[in-house]
């Protein structure tokens, strides 16, 4: 099952066929425990005709309403690397080596919704920063009950030469502007996600590609499960929060983003995210 929020309504789609949820209401649909066997009640509904869905790819929307956006660092040894490698003129270094094998892990505020872009839209590379690069992370929903209970691509932009200065800039690193993309849907599987599934990342610049990689989420040193539990032990959720789990995919040292590439995030079972650099 997957989840469309479109500029006219949410969008069911159950076996590569669309059905749209009448008077539906997002923050109070997707945060339900019991969201997959709720959406198979719909597939009753007359589909939607081909026509009618060549319209709502072309009006997508990120699939969020009022929730949070957190992120998961150092999930990877690759994002591990990248990190220490970024930090060893500040002598932050160290500080990722621990965090990797620590039992509790890097978790930050991300995005407010006012912040995350959909599918299409632009992201944002700061202007004070000359070191940028997405992260392409398998994102996890969680209700306000903190069960996950869905999955969606995420781009987490990041300005490295800020977070490399110093690990307390960490924030400015990763939370501003459009600094947060989510989409194409909200993935709703009967149960949780393979560890197998890949994730690719692909990034065009004048019509070529320039930096290609994929990796399996098997490749996660941390468990989903994990994740969530410190994510939750002090925090609630009105609404379900949206959780990124970390990149195992960072280009090399001498890449960095420029106006005008364009970034696609494929993950298996969800589909193709699009974003291109403002």
């Amino acid at each position: 099952m997957k989840l469309y929020k479109t500029r006219s309504g949410i969008v069911v789609e159950n076996e590569n066929t669309f059905y749209t949820m009448p008077d539906a209401d997002w923050d109070e649909l997707v945060n339900r425990d019991d969201l997959h066997e709720f959406l198979n009640t719909f597939t009753a509904l007359p589909a939607i005709s081909d026509e009618g869905q060549a319209w709502i790819q072309a009006g997508l929307l990120a699939p969020i309403g009022r929730q949070e956006v957190w992120a998961s660092g150092v999930t990877y040894l690759r994002s591990r690397n990248a990190r220490m490698e970024e930090s060893k003129k500040s002598g932050g270094d160290n500080f990722y080596d621990r965090v990797y094998d620590a039992e509790r892990p890097e978790l930050f505020f991300k995005a407010t919704p006012e912040r995350v872009v959909g599918p299409g839209a632009n992201v944002r590379i700061r202007a004070d920063s000359t070191w940028n690069v997405p992260e392409p992370e398998l994102t996890l929903f969680i209700t306000s009950a903190g069960k996950i209970v869905g999955y969606t691509c995420g781009n987490d932009m990041s300005s490295r030469s800020i977070e490399g200065e110093n690990p307390l800039y960490l924030p400015q690193a990763k939370s501003y502007d459009g600094s947060a993309a989510l989409g194409p849907c909200l993935y709703v599987p009967e149960s949780p996600i393979s560890p197998d599934t890949t994730i690719r990342l692909e990034i065009i610049r004048n019509g070529k590609a320039v930096f290609s990689n994929s990796i399996a989420i098997s490749q996660m040193k941390r468990q989903h499960t994990e994740l969530v539990s410190f994510l939750f032990r002090e925090c609630s959720f009105k609404n379900g929060c949206y959780l990124m789990t970390g990149t195992g995919i960072v280009p090399s040292d001498d890449f960095t983003l420029r106006s005008g590439d364009e970034i696609s995030i494929t993950i298996d079972g969800i589909g193709t995210l699009t974003n291109i650099v403002e």
